[in-house]
């Protein structure tokens, strides 16, 4: 669906939810930066903790976005990857970001330990 056919609810989801994945992928980004780079710092912190919130929030969802629901409620019948990936991409997106960011922690924990 169109984003100018979607109601204002509907909208403002949307781009709600397109502003938290902009948060999220830079958080990604930014934990492998330091895991590559050996860099720790505040932001690190902050990146793993709003993956972590992310990862719990998939759990409570059971694997899928805890906004689809509201999101088809309000008149989005898409989910957002679907706005730029395939359907059969998108549903693929979650576990590779998922072990994308395992990934990114256990470089962490491992240079950590050293």
């Amino acid at each position: 669906m169109r984003f100018a056919e979607l109601g204002s609810g509907a909208k403002a989801l949307r781009l709600g939810h397109i502003g938290i994945a902009v948060v999220e992928l830079g958080s990604l980004t930014y934990v492998w930066y330091c895991a590559l780079s050996g860099r720790r710092n505040r932001l690190l912190g902050a990146a793993v903790a709003t993956l972590s919130v992310q990862g719990a929030a998939l759990v409570i969802g059971r694997g899928n976005c805890p906004l689809g629901p509201l999101q088809k409620r309000l008149g989005d019948p898409g989910p957002l990857f679907e706005l730029v990936l395939p359907p059969r991409a998108a549903k693929a997106v979650i576990p590779v970001f998922f072990a994308v960011a395992l990934g990114g922690v256990a470089i962490l924990a491992l240079h950590r330990r050293r």
